[in-house]
């Protein structure tokens, strides 16, 4: 019997969308379980083709290892961090910056017992990588498209892609409700990958 039920699910269910493929992996030394300072144990990025894209996908959200939540429906948080980036022409190799990313978003929800789900969105308070200017400073959520959703045995597990946002994209879900911001947004991207360059889907 498997000592980490929960990753072995989810990663053969990786393997199974991107079969063949070896991903670039991040891991922690030390566990957040265990004392270490990073809440994911582990994040993984793949490389899509079309569009040309990175996706990460991390992994410590939901329940790895042995069963502790009493939900038995629901693995731990109930979702894992799904981040697309448009890559670059002759990018060989993913950039760095989303590894902390995605650390920062589940400290997030590890401090304020917080979690993210379908239609959530949430100011940055500055550009989304701090690598490059982007007037993408909010962040909206949404079910993977290609990952979707995922019963491990130690229970459901959604994949929620991040999706960078403008700050009038993110008032227009306050006025307009985040399901017509996220119509909008993936009419034309469906897989709701993040171009860093992008203008305001609302400015004329």
């Amino acid at each position: 019997m498997s000592v980490t039920p929960g990753w072995d699910s989810i990663a053969a269910h990786l393997a199974s969308a991107y079969p063949g493929q070896e991903p670039k992996h991040w891991g922690t030394i030390i566990r957040y379980a265990d004392g270490g300072p990073d809440p994911l144990d582990g994040i993984s990025a793949y490389r899509v083709a079309d569009p040309p894209h990175w996706h990460w996908v991390g992994m410590g959200m939901s329940e790895l290892g042995t069963k502790r939540s009493e939900n038995k429906d629901v693995s731990g948080w109930g979702f894992e961090f799904s981040f697309r980036l448009k890559r670059g022409a002759g990018e060989d190799t993913p950039p760095e910056w989303p590894v902390g990313f995605l650390q920062k978003l589940a400290m997030y929800v590890y401090n304020t017992r917080n979690p993210f789900a379908h239609e959530h969105y949430i100011r940055m308070g500055g550009p989304i990588s701090p690598d490059e200017k982007s007037v993408l400073t909010a962040l909206v959520f949404t079910v993977d498209t290609v990952l979707k959703h995922l019963d491990t045995p130690n229970g459901r597990v959604d994949f929620l892609t991040i999706i960078g946002i403008t700050a009038d994209e993110h008032q227009y879900a306050d006025t307009a409700g985040p399901e017509k911001l996220l119509q909008l947004l993936l009419a034309k991207n469906p897989l709701g990958v993040t171009d860093l360059r992008r203008r305001s889907l609302l400015t004329p």
